[in-house]
């Protein structure tokens, strides 16, 4: 198998005046969970329709497999599984009857009763697809992407809506499929998700990828392992805070102040103390262990749930 099993360089993509691809550079090594991580409208959706060959960049070159769409489009699709962020499936089918079809579309794949086993729905095979829950659709989606037993499947925020249960069990599908040492792109706003999942994950920004690493990898560049979130009644020096004990960072964000540190059973004793000093009231606290989200918003100053003006993924 290829060592990089998914490649583009200098993506640029627009729709009219709206840039969705700014230069984006990307490659993914074949056995991975690579993450794409980014707000609604920051691009991770139109990278993974060029990639999958639903449409065409404006600029810049891609490769899949090592091949590429322009010569290579009926072998490629063959070697590929798709789940969109939103399927459509004929609702009077039944589970069996839609796995089954799916497969006839493939020269090669996986017997329609072991995807059933794969995705966890043997009990509903002869359910039809309109009296599912939203979690049992979401899990035959997954099941007709991975009937043509695929070399890369691309998982386009697939648990989303979905409840925890539910999730988890899409989890358990994908760390399945990575058992077998295929490769899987995946976009998600979980960090649970990604962390849990994903070798390594990029995160995009208005068209650009601008970090990219291993969940633990990008975390550890924020230099500190906690974040603690305040409010307070009073009127505070907020970069001053900047010399309290074991604070490496400081961000305000709609009334709140964000501090990343390094310790936390040293910060928040520093910070009570400054708070007293100034005369200032507690409002709110809490403090959590830093995350990818935190990268985020060290790296733009938004929330991975804020959503940008640009309407596309």
């Amino acid at each position: 198998m290829e060592s990089i099993a998914l490649r583009c360089a200098a993506l640029r993509k627009s729709y009219e005046d709206v840039v969705a691809l700014d230069g984006l550079d990307l490659e993914v090594r074949s056995g991975e969970c690579f993450g794409l991580l980014g707000p609604n409208g920051a691009g991770k959706t139109t990278t993974v329709e060029i990639l999958e060959g639903l449409i065409e960049a404006d600029h810049g070159e891609v490769e899949v497999l090592g091949q590429r769409w322009g010569r290579d489009r009926q072998r490629l699709r063959e070697r590929l599984g798709i789940q969109l962020q939103e399927t459509q499936l004929a609702e009077k089918l039944t589970v069996r009857e839609t796995i089954g079809l799916f497969r006839s579309f493939y020269r090669r794949g996986v017997d329609p009763e072991e995807v059933l086993r794969m995705v966890g729905l043997e009990e509903k095979r002869d359910a039809w697809v309109r009296k599912l829950s939203g979690g049992q659709k979401q899990r035959l989606s997954l099941a007709c992407a991975l009937v043509s037993d695929p070399d890369v499947l691309f998982l386009d925020e697939p648990t989303t809506g979905l409840d925890p249960q539910s999730r988890r069990q899409i989890w358990s599908v994908v760390a399945g499929f990575r058992k077998r040492g295929r490769t899987v792109l995946l976009t998600t706003h979980y960090m649970e998700e990604a962390e849990r999942l994903c070798d390594r994950v990029a995160i995009v920004d208005r068209g650009r990828v601008i970090a990219l690493g291993t969940p633990s990898e990008l975390i550890a560049s924020l230099g500190a392992e906690h974040v603690i979130e305040f409010e307070s009644g009073g009127h505070l020096d907020v970069e001053g805070m900047r010399r309290l004990a074991g604070v490496r960072a400081v961000a305000e964000e709609n009334g709140a102040i964000r501090l990343t540190v390094t310790e936390v059973h040293r910060a928040i004793p520093a910070l009570l103390q400054e708070l007293n000093r100034a005369g200032a009231d507690l409002t709110r606290l809490a403090t959590h262990h830093a995350t990818l989200e935190d990268v985020f918003v060290s790296l733009t100053g938004r929330h991975l749930e804020d959503d940008d003006d640009v309407s596309l993924n």
